[in-house]
């Protein structure tokens, strides 16, 4: 009896981290010390380009977006007890909502900005009441609502409604396929073939390694357009983020609110997608989860900054390297401010070539769509059941075709609609009499 009391007393506070001894890294373990400040590295390289795409197609500030999203991620740590991997950056929930309240015109800064700021922090208060309400209903209906059927169709639908971002990204020219491929490849030989802890560096090493053949060819023999260098030699070392304070019409934050909702579909994914990777029952986090996100949204948009979300881009390097330290994700949380912080920083990491991180992309898109396979063989799901059938495969072709449900202002996307699907469909089946 004692043991289990000292474990849920532990459970409340932060992890001791203990430092790992194998090839894998639990949340409550850690890395050796500069070993775990390039894995933090490794995932900063792995959302910045959505992070900073994002606020562009909004516009907002991306190197505003890229601070925050360091922040957020601190303050997620800090609400989950340090309990669940995840890093929070831009969330494209909020770009159709966010351009129809602004009337944005798809070029330079926003200057409805303060109106859309003011619906993002509605939707994070919207998100954190979720989160205080599912903290103190506790967890035990989460299973029954979201059994590991519907549970594995979410997240292969999170993985196939993204891959269409990687294809696209190398399958531009013949120098961008080849270029695209090569990264896959040179991730691939990097986790299987290289020795010790540069095995967990697969997709910096890769990124690294493609990005100087990107250079040899277009820069060397003018084969592609070239790397602009120049915007790194420009850019200052350090210089403080534009902040802008939030407008709250209540018309905008009718039409922006909503998106908590596809949030919280996003999130519970994620969560049950890495507690399929660690073997660990992050149900309990649940709420804590959706309540520091909901809070660090709202923080974001009062200062200007965009509505975040837990980044499958962030879980798809988990899986690669096999490493679930929540202390490496405060650690790229800091590096994220300080990118923020430094336009240089942020210009080097944008002079990463497209191809490269499309290649990036299938690579860590395919092994978030993989553990959703994981999920339904640890779990023994029984494909031959109708049910089961009908619920994962309607929820994967409605994720991997985006499809989109809009009532009126509000947009549900692909993700958000697969979750749907998945939960109802489920529910509302039985299994066929024996």
């Amino acid at each position: 009896m004692e043991p289990q009391m000292r474990e849920r007393e532990d459970a409340r506070g932060f992890p001791r981290w203990r430092l790992a001894r194998g090839p894998v890294v639990l949340p409550d373990e850690r890395p050796p010390g500069l070993q775990a400040v390039v894995l933090a590295l490794q995932h900063v390289v792995a959302m910045f380009g959505s992070t900073a795409l994002a606020p562009l197609l909004m516009g907002f500030d991306p190197n505003l977006a890229i601070l925050f999203s360091g922040i957020a991620t601190l303050l997620f740590f800090v609400v989950v007890g340090g309990r669940v991997p995840s890093y929070l950056g831009s969330s494209f929930a909020f770009i159709a909502v966010v351009v129809a309240a602004t009337g944005y015109s798809g070029s330079g800064p926003n200057p409805n900005l303060p109106v859309a700021l003011g619906g993002i922090v509605a939707a994070g208060a919207v998100y954190a009441v979720i989160g205080i309400a599912v903290m103190r209903a506790g967890d035990a209906w989460i299973g029954r609502l979201m059994p590991p059927a519907v549970t594995g169709a979410i997240v292969a639908a999170i993985g196939l409604n993204l891959a269409p971002i990687g294809v696209k990204g190398i399958s531009g020219s013949g120098i961008d396929t080849g270029i695209g491929l090569f990264t896959i490849l040179a991730v691939g030989l990097s986790a299987a073939y290289l020795p010790g802890a540069a095995r967990r560096l697969p997709l910096l090493i890769g990124a690294v390694a493609a990005t100087l053949l990107y250079g040899v060819l277009a820069n060397g023999f003018g084969l592609a357009k070239p790397l602009d260098l120049g915007r790194i030699a420009d850019a200052p070392w350090f210089g403080w983020p534009h902040f802008t304070t939030p407008v709250f019409e209540p018309s905008a934050i009718w039409l922006i609110a909503p998106v908590a909702l596809v949030l919280v579909a996003e999130n519970l994914g994620h969560v049950k997608a890495i507690g399929a990777m660690t073997g660990r029952n992050l149900d309990p986090y649940l709420g804590r989860a959706f309540l520091g996100d909901g809070l660090a949204t709202m923080l974001s948009g009062f200062f200007g900054g965009t509505g975040v979300t837990t980044y499958a881009e962030n879980m798809g390097v988990m899986a690669v390297t096999r490493i679930y330290s929540t202390l490496v994700f405060a650690l790229a949380g800091v590096v994220a401010i300080l990118f923020g912080l430094s336009p240089k920083f942020g210009a080097a990491i944008l002079v990463i070539p497209g191809p490269v991180i499309g290649g990036l992309s299938v690579v860590v898109f395919g092994l978030i769509t993989a553990a959703a396979g994981r999920i339904f063989v640890e779990n023994r799901v029984d494909f031959s059941r109708t049910r089961i059938l009908l619920t994962v495969g309607t929820a994967l072709v409605l994720g991997a075709g985006d499809f989109t449900v809009r009532l009126g202002s509000f947009t549900l996307g692909g993700i958000g609609t697969a979750t749907a699907a998945a939960i109802l469909l489920y529910h509302l089946l039985r299994d066929e009499p024996a």
